[in-house]
């Protein structure tokens, strides 16, 4: 295939499994037949070589679309909230940047709240105060909206959704055709877990992204007012790598639901 139309990323001194699990992401969540994702075309211990998307403009119509195919990819299930893509290597995922990723832990949880609180929001409010980019007050807040995941309070009738795990507007590209996933973090999460983080930068056209979304399926009860509960993760994940005015943001978000 000419280099033209590959992607290639790589790292001399990446986990091994790092792009092996990015990979088994891409081709899990393309099994969905839902939501497009890029090719994967081959991958290695040190790198990872993907289709090349060609860009094109978002427009309404595209994103629209993009919401009917993501409600598509979250129907596909996965067999628990934490469960990793079925090729994954290790255990346990990442999330992040190539060059500095983190870990993220998979698993077998019966309650979404439970694997949010105890897989996602924790781990990462622990690094953040470690850090530096939370205080102890915030902390605190945090915990006490963890405290609340983890005893079922924001439970619904949900079951596992097959979640790209990452999706911020920069994983989403867009192409003449549509939009296409890339650089998933994909395991079974809540629906909302997708929907919420492509609000942390404000997808284009995210309301019509929600719109297809709920054109296709429906969403839970006051699922606008949960997003920010959903959006604690990725924030505290942007705390750890980027700093303290994500932490704050990360108590504000968590201080609506204790």
């Amino acid at each position: 295939m000419p280099d033209s139309d590959v992607f290639h990323k790589s790292d001399q001194q990446a986990d091994p499994a790092l792009f092996a699990t990015e990979a088994a992401g891409l081709e899990w969540l393309a099994e969905a037949q839902g939501a497009r994702v890029a090719r994967v075309i081959a991958h290695s211990a040190t790198s990872l070589t993907i289709e090349r998307i060609v860009p094109g403009q978002p427009d309404r119509a595209k994103a629209h679309d993009f919401g009917i195919a993501l409600a598509t990819t979250h129907a596909a299930g996965a067999p628990a909230f934490g469960a990793k893509p079925p090729n994954a290597p290790g255990p346990q995922g990442f999330i992040g940047p190539t060059g500095s990723p983190l870990p993220m832990a998979y698993g077998d949880w019966a309650s979404w709240g439970r694997f949010f609180a105890e897989a996602r929001v924790l781990p990462f409010l622990r690094m953040a105060r470690d850090n530096g980019s939370l205080d102890a007050a915030d902390a605190r807040t945090i915990e006490r909206a963890a405290a609340r995941l983890t005893a079922g309070d924001f439970d619904d009738d949900s079951g596992p959704a097959r979640i790209h795990g990452d999706l911020w507007s920069g994983n989403l590209l867009w192409s003449d055709s549509g939009a296409v996933l890339i650089d998933p973090a994909a395991h079974g999460g809540h629906p909302l877990d997708d929907l919420a983080m492509l609000g942390v930068f404000s997808a284009p056209f995210i309301d019509d992204i929600y719109a297809g979304y709920e054109h296709s399926t429906a969403l839970p009860d006051q699922w606008r007012q949960r997003l920010p509960l959903h959006q604690l993760y990725p924030l505290l994940v942007h705390a750890v790598l980027f700093g303290s005015g994500y932490g704050t943001a990360a108590a504000r978000a968590a201080q609506r639901f204790v």
